[in-house]
C-alpha cells in the first residue's frame, strides 16, 4: 500500500512541476490576485538564488573595509564613509547602495547611512565576520563547481585544512596550523554558547573535548561549571595552542591537553561527557566511525557524547545542506549528515539513547546527545 501512495504523490508532483514550468501558467498566477502572493515569494526566492554569490561578495567587502564600524558610532555622509573606507564617492555610495538593500545598511535623513538591522548584528558578532572574511577561499574552488564535483580540480580549501588529507597529521608544525586553527578559536564562541545554553555541563564531572582546538569551548564551559575538570585532544601543534590559552585564563590547574591523533592514537580515559565540535561532518563514514569507536573505548557506560554541528533537515536550518555540501567537497573529506545518519554511526559504535537538544539557532548549530551503552 505504501508503494502504491508513493506512486501517486510522484505523480502528483510531476504534474505540478509541469504546471509551474509553464510560461503561460506563470504569466497566469502573476496576474491572478489569489496567487500573486506566492508567485512573488518564488520570483524573490529565484532573485536570491541566482543573485547569491553577489551579495555574499557585497557582504564580504563590507566586512574587508569595516563599514560596519565606520557606521558604529552613529550615521555618517556619503563623503564621509568615503574618506574613512578610501573609495571614491561613486564606489562608497555604489557600495552603500547594495549594503542597503541587504538591511546591512541603512539610508537615513540628509543623505546619510547608518546600520541596518543585519549589519548591526554583524558588528556585535565578530565570530561571524570572521567567517565571512574566510569565505573567498571557498569562492574561488566553487568557480567551476562542474569540476569540482567532477574531481577534475584541487580545491585550494583543502590546503587551508591540511589535516583532512593526510596520513601523519602529527607532523603537521605550529605554521601550518595557525591559519585554521585561529579560525575555529574566532568562531568557535557563539557554537559554545548555543551547546551550553542546550546542555547544563555543571553536571559532570570532566569534559573531554576531542579536537577542541585552542581550548575556546573548555572556557566557556569552565565558567560556566567552576567544579569541573578539563580535557582537550588535538594535534600537537594545535594543542600548544590551547595550552597557552588556559594559562593565560588561569586554568592550567584544572585542564589537561594531550597532543594526540585522534583517529588513531588511544584517547584518556575518565571523562563523563565528551564534545565532537564541527568535528563529525569533517569525516568521511569510515573515519567518523574510527573516531566514535575511539570515543566508546575510552568512557564508561553511561557516558554522555555530544555531537555539536550543523546537521542536515533540522527544521530552519535546511539550506546547510547546500553550503555544507560543497564546503566539505572542496576540502576533500566529509559530508553533511541528518541525524538519523549520524545515529545509525553512533550505534555502530556502541552508543545509544540518543536525544536531539533544542537551541536557539539551528542554522548555527544543532546538538545531539548521546549514551555509551
Amino acid at each position: 500500500m505504501t508503494g502504491f501512495w508513493e506512486d501517486w504523490l510522484d505523480r502528483l508532483r510531476a504534474r505540478r512541476d509541469r504546471l509551474i514550468a509553464n510560461p503561460k501558467f506563470q504569466r497566469w498566477s502573476l496576474a491572478n490576485p489569489l496567487t500573486r502572493p506566492i508567485a512573488r515569494r518564488r520570483a524573490r526566492a529565484a532573485l536570491d538564488l541566482t543573485a547569491g554569490f553577489v551579495y555574499s561578495q557585497a557582504l564580504f567587502a563590507c566586512a574587508r573595509l569595516k563599514l560596519f564600524d565606520a557606521l558604529s558610532d552613529g550615521p555618517l555622509t556619503v563623503a564621509e564613509i568615503a574618506d574613512r573606507l578610501a573609495l571614491t564617492e561613486d564606489a562608497a555610495r555604489r557600495l552603500l547602495d547594495a549594503a542597503a538593500s541587504l538591511d546591512l545598511a541603512e539610508r537615513r535623513a540628509r543623505g546619510r547611512y547608518g546600520l541596518g538591522q543585519i549589519g548591526a548584528a554583524f558588528l556585535g558578532n565578530r565570530a561571524a565576520l570572521a567567517l565571512v572574511e574566510h569565505q573567498p577561499i571557498l569562492y574561488n574552488d566553487l568557480a567551476d563547481p562542474v569540476a569540482l564535483l567532477r574531481g577534475e580540480k584541487r580545491a585550494a580549501l583543502a590546503d587551508y585544512w591540511p589535516y583532512s588529507d593526510l596520513e601523519q597529521p602529527k607532523a603537521l608544525q605550529a605554521d601550518q596550523v595557525a591559519p585554521y586553527s585561529a579560525l575555529m578559536a574566532a568562531s568557535q564562541p557563539m557554537v559554545a554558547e548555543e551547546a551550553l545554553d542546550a546542555y547544563d555541563v555543571s553536571r559532570r564531572k570532566r569534559l573531554m573535548d576531542v579536537g577542541g582546538g585552542e581550548g575556546v569551548f573548555l572556557c566557556a564551559a569552565a565558567a560556566r561549571a567552576p567544579d569541573l575538570q578539563l580535557a582537550l585532544v588535538d594535534l600537537p601543534a594545535v594543542a600548544d595552542r590551547a595550552r597557552a590559552r588556559f594559562d593565560a585564563a588561569g586554568l592550567t590547574a584544572r585542564a589537561e591537553v594531550f597532543g594526540r591523533d585522534f583517529l588513531r592514537d588511544e584517547l584518556p580515559a575518565g571523562a563523563d561527557l565528551v564534545t565532537l565540535i564541527r568535528i563529525v561532518h569533517d569525516q568521511d563514514d569510515e573515519r567518523a566511525l574510527q573516531l566514535l569507536r575511539n570515543i566508546r573505548r575510552a568512557v564508561e557506560k553511561g557516558a554522555t557524547l555530544l555531537i555539536v554541528e550543523a546537521m542536515s533537515g533540522v527544521k530552519g536550518a535546511e539550506p546547510l545542506d547546500a553550503y555544507y555540501g560543497f564546503y566539505t567537497l572542496a576540502m576533500g573529506k566529509g559530508e553533511p549528515r541528518r541525524v538519523g545518519e549520524i545515529e545509525a554511526l553512533l550505534r555502530e559504535a556502541g552508543f545509544g539513547e540518543f536525544s536531539l537538544r533544542p537551541n536557539a539557532l539551528p542554522t548555527l548549530t544543532s546538538i545531539l546527545a548521546a549514551k555509551a551503552v
